[in-house]
């Protein structure tokens, strides 16, 4: 079973992707509300792939990829957010993340995206 970190500073969100993603058969072993804790917690929990918002609380998800990067080269990263301006998903990119959605989300597209992620 594939391991997931969510991350969003919104519990909603947390809880509307993790629960999408146990009922497709991913493990979500952790959910983090900041950039400093889904670093913290990627370190702890080692997962096989992040859903990463960007505007949170203490640092962004975009710093938070550059430092899980710099942690874990090989770690996958998939951007979720409101913010979907072609910069943001540049800069997103350009960090490390291997793929950006933009919120509103269709749940099967955040399936379907981590399943490509993982080979799965």
């Amino acid at each position: 079973m594939k391991k997931v970190l969510v991350v969003d500073d919104a519990i909603f969100m947390r809880k509307t992707i993790s629960g999408a993603l146990l009922e497709a058969g991913f493990e979500v072993i952790g959910e983090a509300r900041s950039g400093v804790e889904a670093v913290k917690k990627y370190k702890e929990l080692n997962p096989d792939v992040v859903t990463m918002d960007i505007t949170m609380p203490d640092m962004d998800g975009i710093d938070a990829v550059k430092l899980i990067k710099e942690y874990d080269p090989d770690c996958k990263i998939i951007i979720i957010s409101a913010m979907g301006q072609d910069a943001m998903v540049k800069e997103a990119l350009a960090a490390g993340a291997v793929n950006f959605l933009v919120k509103p989300l269709k749940m099967e597209t955040v399936v379907d995206t981590l399943k490509r992620a993982l080979n799965f």
